[in-house]
């Protein structure tokens, strides 16, 4: 505790990390739970048992545990209780406080978990200005408002909302004067808190604000794709990673068979796999001639048999029982649980037997299930694709891959949407040796317009939205294929 001539002194409050859990054991110990995380103290006296509860329910200052541990053991208990409010600390299993008398200024909510856990103290400059980092975020939490940064292993929470007015005032600079007169605090306080907000990353001084956004590594990252990566990811932080199943209690898991609702389907003939398999070429040479071809045979498009054994090869799906109360099961390629979140939406301009328009393949039935005639969407997503794919002419089809976020977010946790790029990318190998096997005309896109393919499926882009794309045509017989880009 330090305070401030002349004004209130600052004072620390703790108590426990509200994502962490309390039991008492039948032999008296207590167990603090948090995720995959567990610290056992095995039968504690009565006052650090009383600490332990007190922590749990509300903030308790340095004064109340004294107050407290005498009250119970006496005086010459209390050191033993501040020894394990400070093993606690350390070890991030509590919230700290800042607070002014009965004012409480900012919560210091530790992220991670463990020893090692909380980030190095970084006191804020004197006579510099200090800027909003451009990794912060701001988000609702357990009805606060948390500044957070993936570079820290704490956030702030905004005990008083006067705080969130120093973090706008932070985005052109602000020093201790600047947020000692927001807040209405002494310049002891607010150099206080600003130490805080600089130590959690929230806050960094001009030089530092341009070595985020102009020199390497910090310069390559956008926000987005730190966070992402950040929270995919376990080790720094100790938010649930995996297959939690968080939403079991809530709802019911979707079925592995995409449901259809449409008019009639065009059942799709099946590839004879015996026949194709004395044919093609070895495994070995596939993989060694697969490229990107940018070029498709206009002069013989894909016929719809072709597009057919296509699809069955790429993404064929069988049942495969259940895991988790979750129907599970089995396609050409590896999916995170046996969940294949993923679906195919042939765009197709130019197919023999087809009309043009987009189509759902149903991967169970093996079949297509029209979803939309050709329109101007259909005119928008393909002028993007050939566009992006830097193809003299418009691809033959466009094959846009979508996710069934709520299959896979019903199981898996922190890692659900990481999930879904990787499983894209795998499908997406298996789509170009297919493709190569057959020798077809094939070209994964790094983006494609959402936009134009939720207009024209009707689909809810927060239900399912497209994730990846591949240009599928017929490959020219004579001459080499153009190639670039993505080899």
């Amino acid at each position: 505790m330090s305070g401030a001539v002349g004004g209130p002194p600052i004072q620390e409050a703790y108590r426990l990390r509200r994502d962490a859990h309390l039991r008492l054991d039948e032999d008296g110990s207590l167990t603090l739970r948090q995720t995959r995380f567990q610290l056992t103290l095995e039968r504690p006296g009565m006052g650090r048992r009383a600490l332990l509860l007190q922590l749990a329910t509300d903030w308790v200052s340095d004064v109340e545990v004294g107050r407290l541990i005498s009250g119970l053991e006496g005086e010459s208990r209390v050191l033993a209780a501040q020894l394990l409010l400070r093993r606690l600390l350390a070890h991030s299993w509590l919230e700290r406080r800042l607070q002014v008398d009965d004012r409480a200024l900012l919560d210091l909510v530790p992220t991670g978990l463990g020893r090692g856990s909380l980030p190095e103290s970084r006191p804020h400059t004197p006579g510099a200005r200090h800027r909003l980092s451009r990794f912060a975020t701001l988000s609702h939490e357990q009805g606060r408002l948390v500044a957070a940064s993936p570079l820290s292993t704490f956030a702030v929470g905004c005990a008083d909302v006067a705080l969130g007015a120093v973090l706008v005032a932070a985005v052109p600079g602000v020093g201790p004067d600047t947020v000692a007169r927001t807040l209405g605090v002494r310049p002891a306080a607010a150099g206080r808190v600003l130490d805080e907000l600089v130590t959690a990353r929230i806050l960094v001084t001009d030089a530092e604000f341009e070595a985020e956004c102009d020199d390497a590594p910090l310069a390559y990252w956008s926000p987005e794709e730190l966070r992402l990566h950040h929270r995919s990811r376990a080790g720094r932080h100790a938010l649930p990673v995996g297959g939690t199943y968080r939403m079991r209690e809530r709802f019911a898991p979707q079925p592995l068979r995409r449901p259809y609702d449409g008019g009639r389907a065009i059942d799709l003939p099946l590839p004879d796999l015996a026949t194709i398999a004395k044919v093609e070429p070895a495994f070995s040479q596939i993989v060694a001639e697969r490229r990107s071809v940018r070029e498709h045979d206009d002069s013989a498009p894909l016929p719809l048999e072709r597009l057919a054994e296509f699809l069955y090869r790429s993404q064929h799906t069988s049942a495969a029982g259940e895991a988790g109360g979750q129907e599970v099961g089995h396609r050409p390629y590896p999916g995170g649980g046996g969940v294949y979140e993923l679906e195919i939406y042939p765009l197709v301009a130019r197919c023999v037997g087809l009309d043009p328009g987009l189509y759902h393949y149903d991967a169970v039935g093996h079949r297509l299930e029209p979803v939309a005639a050709w329109g101007a969407a259909a005119d928008r997503l393909l002028a993007y694709a050939r566009a992006a794919g830097a193809m003299p002419r418009p691809p033959q089809t466009v094959l846009v891959v979508t996710a069934r976020v709520q299959r896979l977010m019903w199981k898996y946790e922190g890692m659900s949407y990481a999930m879904i790029l990787k499983d894209a990318g795998v499908l997406t190998q298996q789509m170009y040796l297919v493709a190569t096997a057959m020798e077809l005309a094939p070209c994964a896109l790094g983006a494609g317009d959402s936009q134009a393919f939720a207009e024209l499926s009707g689909l809810d882009p927060l239900v399912e939205p497209s994730v990846a794309d591949f240009l599928l045509g017929s490959r020219r017989a004579a001459g080499p294929p153009a190639t670039g880009g993505r080899s």
